[in-house]
């Protein structure tokens, strides 16, 4: 049977309207934010549940690969047809927030929700949705949960499978199950919620979503550190919260990344810091969170820190955190490639981390501009390169596998939020033993024994 004949029968249960092989569509979804590049013979708008349910049967029985996708936002290939078959492209018709429960502080939205318009509408009623990731102005909650976003706050406030109380998910074979309750105590039964967030879109496609609200905090309070060096951030990071201050954020910015941004945006950035740590808290007691500010002031100026900021206003948090919000982009001044890896370690292994990275651009002659999460361990590491030159490419490769076996050495793992996707599949048996690789498949075989749901992905 010709994929003309599946695109037929694919079209009588969306509709015409929602089903396309033509080149245009194809290639419109055919790369992510790593920019690879894997052609799909087939992109469909499911209109909802029920027509999930009848692709998935459908591909199931016919062994076509289904690769479902939200936004494209993610860094790892995860919404990449890797192996072909068809796009299953929420974005368009399963987009709604479907209810905000008040009494129990709980929202259930469909996956193709952006977050930013989920934060917004709760936040109307005095609610509070923690995980922010950089992408949530565009990313979609589904795509958070397959890849269990985190985000500034999760230093505070924890990532994405923290708030998901239940899904709804459609498997390989087109049966839906129903995963959590609304409840907050639930263990009944295996955690299928917990199984699925991180999952990548592998075991099921997610179709509705129960998430935990908080109440939002009435106070808030901004600042940055001043460091000589990085070593001396990373040690101020963690002794932080040995003295008792839990910060809703807690990031960096390395003198590489402080050079970057001040030569792109000119905003009278001290270019001979060794780091930056721009922090914040919360609460609702004014002398509360008083007390943290002066408690971190303290313990930054016992670790190195040689000036600290406080925010007066909106205006100052803003300019405070602008660098770190535009840490990103700026950084295409050391080279039109980079190399965008999210490790995460202890966070007491910070300084240690830092260290070894410093090493590995040496070692490889590249600059690799380091800002992150430190609250979390979460530490982006960008190697600076240029794709056009081979030889120097490679070398760029080797630097991201060293950084890889530093961050497992340090008892870390190869991503805080990012997910595996197919850029970081081949280095799954570098932080997994063979055991609990065959455990993976095993729960994949089991599943998806045609391995039809997103295939060629998490080294699976």
């Amino acid at each position: 049977m010709t994929f003309k004949n599946h695109y037929e029968a694919f079209s009588r249960i969306v509709g015409s309207d929602n089903c396309y092989i033509d080149q245009p569509h194809r290639q419109a979804y055919s790369y992510d934010a790593t920019r690879q590049t894997f052609l799909p013979d087939a992109v469909i708008f499911p209109r909802n549940e029920a027509d999930v349910q009848a692709i998935l049967k459908y591909a199931n029985q016919h062994k076509i690969p289904i690769t479902p996708r939200g936004a494209g936002s993610g860094f790892t290939g995860g919404s990449l047809s890797a192996q072909g078959g068809a796009v299953l492209a929420l974005e368009k018709h399963m987009n709604k927030i479907l209810e905000i429960d008040f009494e129990n502080m709980l929202a259930r939205v469909q996956p193709a929700v952006i977050n930013k318009d989920l934060q917004n509408a709760v936040e109307a009623h005095g609610l509070f949705y923690p995980p922010d990731p950089a992408s949530q102005d565009y990313s979609t909650i589904g795509g958070n949960v397959s890849e269990n976003a985190g985000g500034m706050r999760a230093a505070k406030y924890g990532i994405t499978k923290n708030f998901v109380l239940a899904l709804r998910a459609v498997l390989p074979n087109g049966e839906l199950i129903r995963a959590g309750k609304k409840t907050i105590k639930d263990v009944a039964g295996y955690n299928v919620a917990g199984l699925l967030c991180a999952s990548e879109g592998t075991l099921a496609v997610i179709t509705e979503i129960t998430l935990k609200l908080l109440p939002k905090p009435k106070l808030t309070l901004t600042a940055m550190g001043v460091f000589s060096s990085v070593a001396a951030a990373m040690s101020a990071t963690y002794k932080s919260f040995i003295n008792g201050v839990t910060p809703v954020a807690m990031e960096f910015l390395d003198n590489l990344t402080i050079k970057a941004v001040e030569t792109a945006y000119k905003k009278g950035l001290p270019i001979d810091a060794g780091a930056l740590l721009i922090t914040e808290v919360d609460g609702n007691v004014e002398a509360d969170i008083l007390w943290q500010i002066e408690t971190l002031q303290q313990v930054f100026k016992e670790n190195g820190c040689g000036a600290f900021f406080v925010a007066k206003n909106d205006m100052e948090r803003d300019a405070i955190w602008f660098a770190r919000r535009n840490a990103s982009q700026s950084l295409k001044v050391y080279g039109p490639t980079k190399l965008n890896e999210d490790i995460t370690v202890p966070r007491s292994a910070l300084p240690e981390l830092l260290k070894r990275i410093t090493a590995i651009g040496e070692k490889y002659d590249h600059q690799i501009p380091c800002f992150g999460h430190t609250g979390d361990g979460n530490v982006h590491v960008n190697v600076m390169t240029n794709r056009q030159d081979m030889v120097r490419y490679h070398n760029a490769e080797k630097a991201v596998r060293d950084i890889f076996e530093a961050a497992v050495d340090l008892e870390g793992t190869l991503s805080g939020e990012h997910g595996i996707g197919v850029s970081k599949a081949p280095f799954m048996n570098m932080a997994f033993s063979q055991s609990e690789m065959n455990f993976f498949r095993t729960i994949k075989n089991a599943i998806d024994p045609n391995n039809i749901l997103n295939p060629g992905k998490m080294g699976l």
